[in-house]
Protein backbone atom coordinates (compact mmCIF):
# COMPACT_ATOMS: atom_id res chain seq x y z
CA UNK A 1 0.00 0.00 0.00
CA UNK A 2 1.15 3.58 -0.92
CA UNK A 3 0.27 5.06 2.50
CA UNK A 4 1.73 1.77 4.52
CA UNK A 5 4.94 2.42 2.43
CA UNK A 6 5.59 6.22 3.22
CA UNK A 7 4.56 5.70 7.11
CA UNK A 8 6.66 2.78 7.32
CA UNK A 9 9.44 4.93 5.47
CA UNK A 10 9.29 7.30 8.39
CA UNK A 11 10.80 7.18 11.15
CA UNK A 12 8.27 6.62 14.44
CA UNK A 13 8.82 8.96 17.48
CA UNK A 14 8.76 7.15 20.65
CA UNK A 15 5.08 9.02 21.82
CA UNK A 16 2.73 10.11 18.61
CA UNK A 17 0.06 12.47 19.25
CA UNK A 18 -2.11 13.92 16.23
CA UNK A 19 -4.61 15.82 16.26
CA UNK A 20 -6.71 16.14 13.19
CA UNK A 21 -9.90 17.87 11.82
CA UNK A 22 -11.73 15.00 10.22
CA UNK A 23 -13.92 18.24 8.26
CA UNK A 24 -16.89 20.06 8.47
CA UNK A 25 -18.90 17.27 10.06
CA UNK A 26 -16.24 16.33 12.67
CA UNK A 27 -14.08 19.36 13.45
CA UNK A 28 -14.71 18.78 17.50
CA UNK A 29 -13.21 14.76 17.28
CA UNK A 30 -9.74 14.66 18.16
CA UNK A 31 -7.76 11.77 18.17
CA UNK A 32 -4.44 11.14 20.40
CA UNK A 33 -2.45 8.33 19.33
CA UNK A 34 0.28 7.61 22.14
CA UNK A 35 3.38 4.83 21.64
CA UNK A 36 5.81 3.59 23.65
CA UNK A 37 8.99 2.58 22.28
CA UNK A 38 10.89 -0.79 22.68
CA UNK A 39 11.83 -1.23 26.45
CA UNK A 40 14.94 -3.56 25.49
CA UNK A 41 14.16 -6.56 27.09
CA UNK A 42 15.29 -9.25 25.00
CA UNK A 43 12.63 -12.35 25.10
CA UNK A 44 15.30 -15.25 23.79
CA UNK A 45 15.39 -17.69 21.67
CA UNK A 46 12.84 -19.83 23.54
CA UNK A 47 10.29 -17.06 21.86
CA UNK A 48 11.75 -17.92 18.18
CA UNK A 49 8.80 -19.63 16.58
CA UNK A 50 6.36 -17.64 17.78
CA UNK A 51 7.81 -14.84 16.05
CA UNK A 52 7.53 -16.59 12.58
CA UNK A 53 5.30 -15.03 10.19
CA UNK A 54 4.08 -12.17 12.47
CA UNK A 55 4.49 -8.29 12.07
CA UNK A 56 5.99 -5.97 15.07
CA UNK A 57 4.44 -3.47 17.13
CA UNK A 58 5.74 -1.47 15.13
CA UNK A 59 4.17 -2.38 12.10
CA UNK A 60 1.26 -2.82 13.71
CA UNK A 61 0.86 0.81 14.93
CA UNK A 62 2.31 2.18 11.45
CA UNK A 63 -0.49 0.49 9.83
CA UNK A 64 -3.47 1.48 12.42
CA UNK A 65 -1.63 4.65 11.76
CA UNK A 66 -2.19 4.26 8.33
CA UNK A 67 -5.65 3.27 8.13
CA UNK A 68 -6.42 6.52 10.34
CA UNK A 69 -4.73 8.27 8.00
CA UNK A 70 -6.38 6.75 5.01
CA UNK A 71 -9.74 7.34 6.76
CA UNK A 72 -8.97 10.76 7.20
CA UNK A 73 -8.05 11.54 3.61
CA UNK A 74 -11.17 9.84 1.94
CA UNK A 75 -13.42 11.34 4.66
CA UNK A 76 -11.69 14.57 3.34
CA UNK A 77 -11.96 14.20 -0.01
CA UNK A 78 -15.64 13.04 0.44
CA UNK A 79 -16.49 15.89 2.22
CA UNK A 80 -15.18 17.96 -0.50
CA UNK A 81 -16.78 15.74 -3.15
CA UNK A 82 -20.17 16.48 -1.70
CA UNK A 83 -20.34 19.98 -1.23
CA UNK A 84 -18.84 20.07 -4.82
CA UNK A 85 -21.92 17.84 -5.93
CA UNK A 86 -24.26 19.49 -3.52
CA UNK A 87 -23.03 22.99 -5.63
CA UNK A 88 -22.98 21.37 -9.12
CA UNK A 89 -26.35 19.63 -8.58
CA UNK A 90 -27.78 23.22 -7.07
CA UNK A 91 -26.30 24.81 -9.84
CA UNK A 92 -27.38 22.33 -12.41
CA UNK A 93 -30.99 22.54 -10.82
CA UNK A 94 -31.23 26.41 -11.14
CA UNK A 95 -29.80 26.16 -14.82
CA UNK A 96 -32.26 23.54 -15.72
CA UNK A 97 -35.21 25.48 -14.24
CA UNK A 98 -33.86 28.81 -15.83
CA UNK A 99 -33.93 26.96 -19.03
CA UNK A 100 -36.93 25.55 -18.79
CA UNK A 101 -38.83 28.67 -17.36
CA UNK A 102 -37.22 30.23 -20.30
CA UNK A 103 -38.57 27.60 -22.93
CA UNK A 104 -41.97 27.74 -21.61
CA UNK A 105 -42.33 31.55 -22.00
CA UNK A 106 -41.39 31.32 -25.10
CA UNK A 107 -43.81 28.82 -25.53
CA UNK A 108 -46.21 31.04 -24.50
CA UNK A 109 -45.03 33.59 -27.20
CA UNK A 110 -45.20 31.32 -29.21
CA UNK A 111 -48.71 30.34 -28.52
CA UNK A 112 -49.08 34.32 -28.57
CA UNK A 113 -48.20 33.95 -32.26
CA UNK A 114 -50.10 31.17 -33.15
CA UNK A 115 -53.51 32.30 -31.40
CA UNK A 116 -52.96 35.63 -33.59
CA UNK A 117 -52.48 34.22 -36.39
CA UNK A 118 -55.06 31.60 -35.90
CA UNK A 119 -57.42 34.61 -35.13
CA UNK A 120 -56.49 36.61 -38.06
CA UNK A 121 -57.12 33.38 -40.23
CA UNK A 122 -60.46 33.12 -38.81
CA UNK A 123 -61.27 36.43 -39.47
CA UNK A 124 -60.34 36.22 -42.69
CA UNK A 125 -61.96 32.66 -43.10
CA UNK A 126 -65.45 34.63 -42.30
CA UNK A 127 -65.24 37.52 -44.51
CA UNK A 128 -64.18 35.30 -47.08
CA UNK A 129 -66.73 32.71 -46.30
CA UNK A 130 -69.48 35.90 -46.44
CA UNK A 131 -68.72 37.04 -49.49
CA UNK A 132 -69.02 33.70 -51.26
CA UNK A 133 -72.05 33.43 -49.64
CA UNK A 134 -72.82 36.73 -51.05
CA UNK A 135 -71.19 35.98 -54.42
CA UNK A 136 -73.73 32.92 -54.39
CA UNK A 137 -76.67 34.99 -53.89
CA UNK A 138 -75.76 37.48 -56.67
CA UNK A 139 -74.91 34.35 -59.13
CA UNK A 140 -78.51 33.00 -58.29
CA UNK A 141 -79.89 36.63 -58.92
CA UNK A 142 -78.11 36.35 -62.83
CA UNK A 143 -79.62 33.06 -63.15
CA UNK A 144 -82.74 34.53 -62.27
CA UNK A 145 -82.37 37.75 -64.58
CA UNK A 146 -81.03 35.63 -67.16
CA UNK A 147 -83.73 33.23 -66.94
CA UNK A 148 -85.84 36.28 -67.26
CA UNK A 149 -84.70 37.29 -70.38
CA UNK A 150 -86.42 34.46 -72.39
CA UNK A 151 -89.87 36.07 -72.06
CA UNK A 152 -89.20 39.45 -73.51
CA UNK A 153 -87.25 37.76 -76.16
CA UNK A 154 -89.94 35.23 -76.94
CA UNK A 155 -92.30 38.20 -76.64
CA UNK A 156 -90.34 39.91 -79.50
CA UNK A 157 -89.53 37.63 -81.56
CA UNK A 158 -93.49 36.42 -81.15
CA UNK A 159 -94.50 39.60 -82.36
CA UNK A 160 -91.91 39.80 -85.60
CA UNK A 161 -93.52 36.09 -86.67
CA UNK A 162 -97.03 37.61 -86.29
CA UNK A 163 -96.53 40.69 -88.25
CA UNK A 164 -95.26 38.68 -91.28
CA UNK A 165 -98.82 37.93 -91.16
CA UNK A 166 -99.52 41.12 -92.73
CA UNK A 167 -100.96 41.64 -96.16
CA UNK A 168 -100.08 43.40 -98.56
CA UNK A 169 -98.34 47.05 -98.78
CA UNK A 170 -98.91 47.06 -94.77
CA UNK A 171 -96.25 44.19 -95.09
CA UNK A 172 -93.63 47.46 -94.60
CA UNK A 173 -90.64 47.81 -92.79
CA UNK A 174 -91.75 50.39 -90.12
CA UNK A 175 -90.13 51.70 -87.07
CA UNK A 176 -92.13 49.03 -85.41
CA UNK A 177 -90.17 46.42 -87.08
CA UNK A 178 -86.80 48.43 -86.65
CA UNK A 179 -87.70 48.67 -82.79
CA UNK A 180 -88.23 45.03 -82.83
CA UNK A 181 -85.13 43.63 -84.63
CA UNK A 182 -83.56 46.42 -82.43
CA UNK A 183 -85.10 44.95 -78.83
CA UNK A 184 -84.07 41.34 -80.41
CA UNK A 185 -80.91 42.57 -81.19
CA UNK A 186 -80.40 43.63 -77.15
CA UNK A 187 -81.77 40.92 -75.57
CA UNK A 188 -79.55 38.42 -77.17
CA UNK A 189 -76.98 40.49 -76.40
CA UNK A 190 -78.19 41.43 -72.84
CA UNK A 191 -78.03 36.82 -72.61
CA UNK A 192 -74.53 37.00 -73.58
CA UNK A 193 -73.15 39.62 -71.08
CA UNK A 194 -75.23 37.41 -68.22
CA UNK A 195 -73.69 34.07 -69.82
CA UNK A 196 -70.37 35.46 -69.58
CA UNK A 197 -70.68 37.05 -65.71
CA UNK A 198 -72.71 34.06 -64.68
CA UNK A 199 -69.47 32.29 -66.08
CA UNK A 200 -67.03 34.32 -64.33
CA UNK A 201 -68.98 34.37 -61.11
CA UNK A 202 -68.88 30.87 -60.97
CA UNK A 203 -65.25 30.82 -61.32
CA UNK A 204 -64.51 33.21 -58.77
CA UNK A 205 -66.54 31.20 -56.44
CA UNK A 206 -64.64 28.38 -57.06
CA UNK A 207 -61.41 29.96 -56.10
CA UNK A 208 -62.99 31.59 -52.98
CA UNK A 209 -63.62 28.21 -51.98
CA UNK A 210 -60.60 27.00 -52.66
CA UNK A 211 -58.57 30.38 -51.22
CA UNK A 212 -60.97 29.47 -48.15
CA UNK A 213 -60.46 25.91 -48.05
CA UNK A 214 -56.48 26.47 -48.08
CA UNK A 215 -57.06 29.18 -44.96
CA UNK A 216 -58.72 26.31 -43.46
CA UNK A 217 -56.28 23.88 -43.96
CA UNK A 218 -53.56 26.47 -42.58
CA UNK A 219 -55.98 27.31 -39.61
CA UNK A 220 -56.24 23.75 -39.08
CA UNK A 221 -52.80 23.33 -38.76
CA UNK A 222 -52.30 26.17 -36.42
CA UNK A 223 -54.62 24.79 -34.13
CA UNK A 224 -53.10 21.53 -33.85
CA UNK A 225 -49.61 23.29 -33.49
CA UNK A 226 -51.45 25.38 -30.46
CA UNK A 227 -52.75 22.44 -28.66
CA UNK A 228 -49.54 20.76 -29.31
CA UNK A 229 -47.73 23.74 -27.79
CA UNK A 230 -50.52 24.53 -25.04
CA UNK A 231 -49.92 21.03 -23.69
CA UNK A 232 -46.16 21.24 -24.13
CA UNK A 233 -46.11 24.79 -22.37
CA UNK A 234 -48.55 23.39 -18.99
CA UNK A 235 -46.51 20.05 -18.82
CA UNK A 236 -44.49 20.33 -15.47
CA UNK A 237 -42.01 18.20 -14.10
CA UNK A 238 -44.39 16.44 -11.77
CA UNK A 239 -47.01 15.88 -14.27
CA UNK A 240 -47.38 11.75 -15.24
CA UNK A 241 -47.47 11.96 -18.61
CA UNK A 242 -44.08 12.35 -19.69
CA UNK A 243 -41.34 9.76 -20.90
CA UNK A 244 -37.76 9.67 -22.67
CA UNK A 245 -37.49 9.95 -26.18
CA UNK A 246 -33.87 9.26 -27.16
CA UNK A 247 -33.45 10.96 -30.31
CA UNK A 248 -36.18 13.97 -30.38
CA UNK A 249 -33.32 16.61 -29.50
CA UNK A 250 -31.99 17.27 -33.34
CA UNK A 251 -33.64 19.29 -36.06
CA UNK A 252 -35.59 17.79 -38.13
CA UNK A 253 -34.87 17.49 -42.66
CA UNK A 254 -37.74 19.47 -43.34
CA UNK A 255 -38.75 22.66 -41.22
CA UNK A 256 -39.51 26.10 -41.58
CA UNK A 257 -38.28 29.12 -40.35
CA UNK A 258 -40.56 31.66 -38.03
CA UNK A 259 -39.78 34.02 -40.94
CA UNK A 260 -41.33 31.67 -43.59
CA UNK A 261 -43.51 30.39 -41.39
CA UNK A 262 -45.41 33.70 -40.79
CA UNK A 263 -44.82 34.80 -44.57
CA UNK A 264 -47.01 31.93 -45.08
CA UNK A 265 -49.53 32.51 -43.23
CA UNK A 266 -49.04 36.52 -43.95
CA UNK A 267 -49.21 35.26 -48.16
CA UNK A 268 -52.60 33.48 -47.98
CA UNK A 269 -53.96 35.93 -45.86
CA UNK A 270 -53.06 38.61 -48.40
CA UNK A 271 -54.28 36.14 -50.97
CA UNK A 272 -57.69 35.89 -49.57
CA UNK A 273 -57.64 39.19 -49.73
CA UNK A 274 -57.12 39.74 -53.07
CA UNK A 275 -59.77 37.58 -54.08
CA UNK A 276 -62.26 38.60 -51.83
CA UNK A 277 -61.49 41.97 -53.00
CA UNK A 278 -61.75 40.89 -56.51
CA UNK A 279 -65.25 38.94 -55.32
CA UNK A 280 -66.19 42.56 -54.45
CA UNK A 281 -65.39 44.13 -57.70
CA UNK A 282 -67.26 41.29 -59.47
CA UNK A 283 -69.90 42.59 -57.46
CA UNK A 284 -70.04 45.87 -58.13
CA UNK A 285 -69.77 45.01 -61.94
CA UNK A 286 -73.11 42.74 -61.69
CA UNK A 287 -74.55 45.63 -60.14
CA UNK A 288 -73.75 48.37 -63.15
CA UNK A 289 -75.02 45.07 -65.60
CA UNK A 290 -77.95 45.01 -64.31
CA UNK A 291 -78.60 48.91 -63.90
CA UNK A 292 -77.08 49.31 -67.57
CA UNK A 293 -79.14 46.03 -69.12
CA UNK A 294 -82.49 46.69 -67.13
CA UNK A 295 -82.24 50.29 -68.39
CA UNK A 296 -81.75 49.31 -72.13
CA UNK A 297 -84.49 46.81 -72.19
CA UNK A 298 -87.06 48.65 -70.36
CA UNK A 299 -86.32 51.62 -72.22
CA UNK A 300 -86.29 49.81 -75.78
CA UNK A 301 -89.63 48.32 -74.57
CA UNK A 302 -91.02 51.51 -74.19
CA UNK A 303 -89.71 52.54 -77.21
CA UNK A 304 -91.55 49.85 -79.07
CA UNK A 305 -94.77 50.51 -77.39
CA UNK A 306 -94.64 54.20 -78.32
CA UNK A 307 -93.56 52.95 -81.99
CA UNK A 308 -96.78 50.31 -81.93
CA UNK A 309 -98.90 53.30 -80.70
CA UNK A 310 -97.51 55.65 -83.42
CA UNK A 311 -98.29 52.86 -85.95
CA UNK A 312 -101.54 51.65 -84.47
CA UNK A 313 -102.42 55.64 -84.83
CA UNK A 314 -101.45 55.93 -88.81
CA UNK A 315 -103.16 53.09 -89.36
CA UNK A 316 -106.28 53.90 -88.25
CA UNK A 317 -106.16 56.90 -89.67
CA UNK A 318 -105.27 55.50 -92.86
CA UNK A 319 -108.25 53.44 -92.32
CA UNK A 320 -110.48 55.80 -91.31
CA UNK A 321 -109.48 57.98 -94.64
CA UNK A 322 -109.38 54.71 -96.68
CA UNK A 323 -113.60 54.12 -95.67
CA UNK A 324 -114.31 57.70 -96.25
CA UNK A 325 -113.05 57.19 -99.86
CA UNK A 326 -114.96 53.88 -100.26
CA UNK A 327 -118.10 55.43 -98.77
CA UNK A 328 -117.81 58.21 -101.63
CA UNK A 329 -116.87 55.80 -104.02
CA UNK A 330 -120.02 54.06 -103.57
CA UNK A 331 -121.73 56.94 -103.71
CA UNK A 332 -119.79 57.85 -107.33
CA UNK A 333 -120.63 53.96 -108.23
CA UNK A 334 -124.49 54.87 -107.61
CA UNK A 335 -124.22 58.29 -109.27
CA UNK A 336 -122.30 56.47 -112.76
CA UNK A 337 -124.43 53.30 -112.67
CA UNK A 338 -127.85 55.98 -112.72
CA UNK A 339 -125.50 58.04 -115.55
CA UNK A 340 -125.38 54.91 -117.15
CA UNK A 341 -128.51 54.23 -117.26
CA UNK A 342 -129.36 57.62 -118.17
CA UNK A 343 -127.56 57.46 -121.46
CA UNK A 344 -128.40 53.71 -122.06
CA UNK A 345 -132.03 55.60 -121.85
CA UNK A 346 -131.37 58.13 -124.14
CA UNK A 347 -129.78 55.87 -126.60
CA UNK A 348 -132.94 54.27 -126.80
CA UNK A 349 -134.99 57.50 -126.98
CA UNK A 350 -132.78 58.12 -130.08
CA UNK A 351 -134.17 55.08 -131.82
CA UNK A 352 -137.50 55.77 -132.47
CA UNK A 353 -136.64 59.54 -134.20
CA UNK A 354 -133.97 57.74 -136.10
CA UNK A 355 -136.79 55.34 -137.25
CA UNK A 356 -138.87 57.94 -138.16
CA UNK A 357 -136.72 59.95 -139.95
CA UNK A 358 -135.18 56.79 -142.00
CA UNK A 359 -138.82 55.82 -142.08
CA UNK A 360 -139.48 58.92 -143.79
CA UNK A 361 -136.24 58.76 -146.30
CA UNK A 362 -137.07 55.47 -147.27
CA UNK A 363 -140.80 56.35 -147.93
CA UNK A 364 -139.28 59.49 -149.82
CA UNK A 365 -137.67 57.22 -152.18
CA UNK A 366 -139.86 55.81 -153.66
CA UNK A 367 -141.43 58.72 -154.60
CA UNK A 368 -141.90 58.85 -158.82
CA UNK A 369 -140.04 60.78 -161.64
CA UNK A 370 -139.36 63.93 -161.51
CA UNK A 371 -141.11 63.70 -157.75
CA UNK A 372 -137.79 62.07 -156.32
CA UNK A 373 -136.60 65.75 -155.56
CA UNK A 374 -133.51 66.95 -153.52
CA UNK A 375 -136.08 69.31 -151.63
CA UNK A 376 -135.83 70.75 -148.44
CA UNK A 377 -137.46 68.19 -146.95
CA UNK A 378 -134.57 65.91 -147.82
CA UNK A 379 -131.89 67.70 -146.93
CA UNK A 380 -133.47 68.32 -143.90
CA UNK A 381 -134.31 64.60 -143.09
CA UNK A 382 -130.19 63.51 -144.03
CA UNK A 383 -129.50 66.29 -141.98
CA UNK A 384 -131.75 64.51 -138.92
CA UNK A 385 -130.51 61.17 -139.73
CA UNK A 386 -126.69 62.37 -139.31
CA UNK A 387 -127.55 64.32 -136.36
CA UNK A 388 -129.05 61.70 -134.50
CA UNK A 389 -126.72 59.36 -135.78
CA UNK A 390 -123.74 61.47 -134.33
CA UNK A 391 -125.67 62.18 -130.97
CA UNK A 392 -125.88 58.55 -130.72
CA UNK A 393 -122.38 57.74 -131.62
CA UNK A 394 -121.48 60.80 -128.98
CA UNK A 395 -123.86 58.75 -126.28
CA UNK A 396 -122.28 55.50 -126.82
CA UNK A 397 -118.92 57.13 -126.48
CA UNK A 398 -119.92 58.73 -123.41
CA UNK A 399 -121.66 55.44 -122.25
CA UNK A 400 -118.41 53.50 -122.99
CA UNK A 401 -116.70 55.83 -121.13
CA UNK A 402 -119.26 55.66 -118.26
CA UNK A 403 -118.96 52.32 -118.12
CA UNK A 404 -115.29 52.11 -118.18
CA UNK A 405 -115.52 55.22 -115.46
CA UNK A 406 -117.68 52.64 -113.28
CA UNK A 407 -115.00 49.51 -113.86
CA UNK A 408 -112.06 52.27 -112.29
CA UNK A 409 -114.87 52.56 -109.66
CA UNK A 410 -115.27 49.25 -108.81
CA UNK A 411 -112.03 47.98 -109.02
CA UNK A 412 -110.85 50.72 -106.89
CA UNK A 413 -114.01 50.00 -104.76
CA UNK A 414 -112.40 46.30 -104.24
CA UNK A 415 -109.22 47.96 -103.57
CA UNK A 416 -110.04 50.38 -101.13
CA UNK A 417 -111.64 47.04 -99.35
CA UNK A 418 -108.96 45.28 -99.34
CA UNK A 419 -106.64 47.83 -97.93
CA UNK A 420 -109.24 48.32 -95.27
CA UNK A 421 -109.11 44.66 -94.69
CA UNK A 422 -105.81 44.68 -94.98
CA UNK A 423 -105.42 47.42 -92.31
CA UNK A 424 -108.10 45.92 -90.20
CA UNK A 425 -105.96 42.79 -90.25
CA UNK A 426 -102.49 45.15 -89.14
CA UNK A 427 -104.46 46.77 -86.29
CA UNK A 428 -105.73 43.15 -85.03
CA UNK A 429 -102.14 42.24 -85.50
CA UNK A 430 -100.65 44.75 -83.92
CA UNK A 431 -103.14 45.89 -80.86
CA UNK A 432 -104.57 42.17 -80.18
CA UNK A 433 -101.76 39.80 -80.78
CA UNK A 434 -98.79 41.96 -80.33
CA UNK A 435 -99.71 44.53 -77.42
CA UNK A 436 -101.21 42.27 -75.90
CA UNK A 437 -98.67 40.03 -75.47
CA UNK A 438 -96.42 42.61 -74.75
CA UNK A 439 -98.34 43.46 -71.62
CA UNK A 440 -96.78 40.06 -69.90
CA UNK A 441 -93.22 42.07 -70.37
CA UNK A 442 -91.34 41.42 -66.50
CA UNK A 443 -90.87 44.76 -64.79
CA UNK A 444 -87.47 46.27 -64.01
CA UNK A 445 -86.68 44.61 -60.82
CA UNK A 446 -87.45 41.24 -62.90
CA UNK A 447 -85.03 41.97 -65.46
CA UNK A 448 -82.48 42.68 -62.05
CA UNK A 449 -83.11 38.98 -61.20
CA UNK A 450 -85.14 39.84 -57.99
CA UNK A 451 -88.34 36.75 -57.76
Amino acid sequence: MAVETIISSREMPPVLEHTNDLGPGCRDEKMEITYTGNTGNDLGISTVGYRANKFNPKEWHENNYAKYLQSFTDRDNSALNRNNVTNEINSTEANLHRMQDDVTKKLGERIMDISFWKFELERVIQDLLAETDLLVNRKRQLENAYRATELPLHISTDNLNCRLRRQGVDLVEDPVEMGLLKEVKILNDVRDLLKKTIARTEQQIETNRDTKQKLEMDWSDKKESFEIDNRCGILRNHHTDKQFFPGSAKFQEIQSSPETWAQFTHDNIVNAENERMASIQLRELTDNIFEDTSRDMVEQHNNVLKAFQQRLQEMEDAKFKLESHLKKVCREISDAEKNIANLEKAIRDKENPLKVAQTRLEARSHRPGVELCRDVVQYKLIAEVDEINNAITALSERLNDSKTQLKNLQDTRLGLEKEISNKANSIFIDRQKCLALRERYPSSLRLKGFQ
